[in-house]
């Protein structure tokens, strides 16, 4: 297990992210939310269980929007520079996801699989295992 320190754009916010040795990578998300937050095709991000993040500093906002699956997912972001810190997804359980690109060295992780592929835009390569939605339970 490594710790990884992330940090908002402004500094206001930072927090730990603990990853197993297997989830030392990215999951690319095409969702059109994902893509609609982050002002770009595709989000880094990977899933971990609630108690491996671990604010910091600052108290991060939150709002709430309903994914997919008509669940409530909820976003915590910096109140400063609004960078997202994390989103719970309640049909995920205890698990929450993490943007990883906002991590220390997280962009030395490689990508691991891609989701919501039926969204990626029409120019973007395929650069890893695709799932038109979300990968089988």
């Amino acid at each position: 297990m490594t710790t990884y320190n992330g940090r908002c754009n402004c500094g206001q916010t930072e927090w730990t992210v603990k990853l197993e040795k297997e989830q030392q990578n990215n999951i690319l998300c095409h969702c059109n939310t994902c893509k609609q937050l982050s002002g770009s095709a595709f989000t880094l991000n990977q899933v971990v269980p609630k108690d491996a993040i671990k604010v910091t500093k600052g108290s991060p906002k939150t709002y709430t929007y309903y994914g997919d699956s008509g669940k409530p997912v909820h976003c915590y972001y910096c109140p400063n520079c609004t960078t997202h810190v994390y989103h719970h997804q309640t049909v995920m359980g205890d698990n929450l996801i993490t943007r990883t690109i906002l991590l220390d060295g997280g962009d030395k992780l490689n990508p691991g699989v891609e989701i919501y592929g039926k969204a990626r835009l029409p120019w973007q390569k395929e650069v890893a295992q695709t799932f038109e939605t979300l990968p089988p339970s």
